[in-house]
């Protein structure tokens, strides 16, 4: 597992250095750094999809991740997902997510998430789409989601993806 690890890390910087680190973009408003919006594709026909990224505060003030909107989804919305007695249980967060000052949140499987609704059209691997994110002071900021395969479990594997199909 260890040489796994070792060689993904290996083709991921190989990855950024032959022009795949554009893929991954970073996003600033504010006192906010936004890295790497990512998705996984869907199954035709689903309903829902999630959205992931890191999310740095490097002000002096805390902020929240409070929405957004995509052309793809009907419904945008910050979800949170935990492990209760064995059970997963996810429920929005109405209030949005805090990131206190100098802190950075991760958004990710399994954990704070975007919740997306009501689904316009399919989420295809390798195939971006637009987003606003919604932020409480920051305001509001374009990304682009980089679309990995179903089940991946990172940013790094949309990178992955998206530099075997363009290099």
């Amino acid at each position: 597992m260890k040489k796994f690890g070792i060689l993904l890390a290996s083709v991921v910087a190989a990855s950024a250095l032959s022009g795949g680190a554009v893929w991954a973009e970073d996003y600033k408003v504010g006192t906010l750094e936004i890295d790497s919006p990512w998705s996984r594709a869907v199954p035709k026909g689903a309903k829902v999809a999630a959205g992931y990224m890191k999310i740095k505060n490097t002000g002096s003030e805390p902020d929240r991740l409070v929405g957004g909107s995509t052309p793809v989804a009907g419904g945008f919305m910050v979800h949170e997902m935990s492990m209760d007695n064995g059970v997963m249980k996810m429920r929005p967060l109405p209030s949005g997510l805090e990131i206190k000052p100098g802190e950075t949140v991760e958004l990710k499987p399994s954990s704070f998430h975007i919740m997306m609704t009501d689904l316009k059209q399919p989420i295809q691997q390798g195939k971006p789409f637009k987003a606003t994110l919604m932020f409480e002071k920051a305001g509001n900021v374009d990304v682009d989601f980089a679309v990995a395969p179903a089940g991946a479990t990172s940013a790094a594997a949309s990178a992955h993806d998206h530099d075997a199909q363009h290099h």
